[in-house]
């Protein structure tokens, strides 16, 4: 998606996901909004959040998981909305 200036739309969607996994809001702007105007931005604001709830992205899915599971933690969802 790169070559063709597509990476606002991956990184749209997968914020899209993120939201639904934590429950968090679209708000003030919308997915697209935000990655098509500072995607560098919104991709910091993704990374922080999984950080500030137990998950390492530099880790992966899998190894997170593996990681909950040994530990005898669930899946780390909090309240909603982003938090600091």
């Amino acid at each position: 998606m790169g070559q063709v200036g597509c990476q606002w739309l991956y990184g749209s969607l997968y914020r899209m996901k993120l939201r639904g996994l934590f429950s968090l809001p679209e708000a003030p702007y919308s997915d697209s909004f935000l990655h098509g105007c500072c995607c560098a931005c919104a991709l910091s604001q993704e990374y922080r959040e999984l950080m500030n709830r137990g998950i390492d992205p530099s880790m992966g899915w899998e190894a997170n998981v593996e990681k909950w599971n040994r530990d005898g933690v669930t899946l780390p969802i909090a309240a909603d909305g982003m938090h600091r």
